[in-house]
């Protein structure tokens, strides 16, 4: 009977493991989502901001 005890709490820590790994990817395409909608919902705000700097304002150019 220890036997199939031992195999079930094995079972049962697996399940438990895989549950938090779940948790875990479902936390992350929640934050991604929220992500992509606030991009959505910006860009049309930020679109019609007038610019701050051009290209001759920067101090520094990158070739």
């Amino acid at each position: 009977m220890g036997g199939i005890e031992a195999e079930l709490k094995v079972i049962k820590d697996y399940l438990m493991e895989l549950n938090r790994k779940l948790d875990e990817l479902l936390d992350e395409r929640e934050s991604m989502a929220i992500m992509a909608i606030s991009e959505k919902s910006l860009y049309n705000f930020l679109s019609e901001e007038p610019e701050l700097y051009s290209v001759k304002d920067l101090k520094v150019r990158y070739k």
